[in-house]
């Protein structure tokens, strides 16, 4: 857990049955729910002996792992000395860059939509405007911000003294030239050459359109491994189904057809994208900064031996030391689980399916003092969900509020909430590690 002096300034992190000892002798208060912070009001942080932890971070596309360590040094009965690393706290941090994606997709179908209908809008404007150095797509930008947002809190509740980042490169071209064989090329054919025939029936000698196997609307790309021949009627039958589905009564077909999916580009493409703006970013902080290959993360995890996660893998980076006996002594049994969830939204109109605005908005988003994804400990005195209930809160601007539960969901007037902790962006959640052996 979390430890703060009295003057407010990060201590070295504690077990979690020490914080509930301190709390419960009335040395400490809690400072934070969400992770667990509390703060001592007899030390403070002059009078402590910090040493300073490590935060260790294992870049991913769509979810990173953080890890707190602290470095000590052990000494054997033979008088050798060795390098120990422990494990303090592990945090899963989970991206939304793919529902960003969506929502940009999204809107700029509205838009094409009503350039096409003739309707009033503005004119299209071509990709050929300056962008500024370092820029990226905003689902990228997003894998960036969220993760040095992390760090920045981090630094708040812990001593942070070293940032360790791995660094993995991927060769995208040969990626995309390994992938490409036998796929189909070049724009979609109006008639059947000689010997190709529908991938779905097998019909030859009949007008073959180039069709997605994931289909657009569920995530599918134009990857060439993505796409196939497939006849007119199976094209419109298929739509945008899921292939199994569709082709659930032929499996040998099914079978043929899955065979030709690759693991997907993008997150590799990220990978890259963001990397180098990562470590600048980081380098900002003042904090001295390490990168470390994905080769050195692997050889530590396979000495250690738990299975492949985020998280571990977090633990793992960086350089063991060379010395005898130096090893990794403490695995972490409980991750912290953060999700980016964002801050809200900038539209004020609730859009109908083809873009048009179909409810407003209210310009407001405080009401009787909350905000939709508040902290809020719940009072209800009667009824079914008669008890006290700690969730996140959805404001209504009548005043009776709806709070979200692992158990479900009611509505409840403001007054009988308490206000435990302010919106930042993130829902919390707290699970076991699932790459430790049970």
């Amino acid at each position: 857990m979390f430890v703060l002096s009295r003057d407010g300034l990060p201590l070295m992190p504690c077990h979690p049955a020490r914080a509930r000892a301190l709390l419960a002798r009335g040395r400490a208060a809690v400072a934070r729910h969400t992770p667990f912070t509390i703060r001592l009001k007899d030390r403070r942080r002059a009078d402590a002996e910090v040493s300073g932890v490590e935060l260790r971070i294992d870049p991913g596309s769509r979810g990173t792992g953080l890890a707190l360590t602290e470095t000590v040094g052990r000494t054997s009965l033979d008088g050798r000395t060795a390098t120990v690393r422990r494990g303090l706290v592990a945090i899963e941090l989970r991206h939304r860059g793919p529902q960003i994606h969506q929502a940009m997709v999204r809107r700029a179908g509205y838009r094409r939509r009503r350039r096409t209908a003739r309707l009033r809008y503005r004119p299209p404007r071509f990709a050929n405007r300056v962008r500024g150095p370092g820029w990226l797509a905003p689902s990228l930008r997003h894998r960036v911000d969220s993760v040095c947002s992390v760090v920045t809190r981090l630094r708040r509740y812990a001593p942070v003294v070293e940032i360790h980042v791995e660094e993995n490169s991927f060769d995208i071209p040969a990626l995309s030239t390994a992938e490409g064989r036998g796929a189909p090329a070049g724009p979609a054919p109006s008639r059947a050459r000689s010997g190709e025939s529908c991938a779905y029936c097998g019909a030859s000698g009949v007008p073959l359109a180039v069709d997605h196997i994931r289909a657009r609307a569920r995530g599918g790309t134009d990857r060439p491994a993505n796409l196939l021949l497939a006849c007119v009627p199976c094209n419109q039958a298929k739509a945008a189904r899921p292939v199994e589905e569709f082709l659930a009564h032929r499996p040998g077909r099914l079978a043929t057809v899955l065979r030709r999916l690759r693991p997907p580009l993008g997150d590799s493409a990220a990978m890259n994208a963001t990397k180098a703006q990562l470590l600048l970013r980081l380098a900002g902080t003042g904090v001295p900064v390490h990168s470390w290959p994905a080769s050195l993360t692997s050889a530590n995890r396979r000495a250690v031996g738990p299975a492949k996660s985020h998280t571990l893998d977090a633990l793992c980076v960086g350089s063991l030391g060379s010395g005898a006996g130096d090893a990794i002594v403490r695995l972490v049994t409980g991750v912290y689980v953060f999700s980016a969830t964002g801050r809200g939204s900038y539209a004020r109109t609730t859009p109908d399916r083809y873009g048009f605005p179909r409810l407003v908005r209210p310009r407001r988003k405080w009401h009787q003092g909350f905000a939709s994804g508040d902290l809020v400990r719940a009072t209800v005195r009667n009824g079914r969900w008669a008890g006290v209930w700690t969730g996140r809160v959805s404001v209504r601007s009548t005043g009776r509020h709806s709070v979200t539960t692992p158990l479900g969901r009611f509505n409840a007037p403001h007054e009988n909430l308490l206000l435990l902790q302010r919106a930042d962006g993130f829902s919390y959640a707290w699970r076991s590690e699932s790459g430790l052996a049970e």
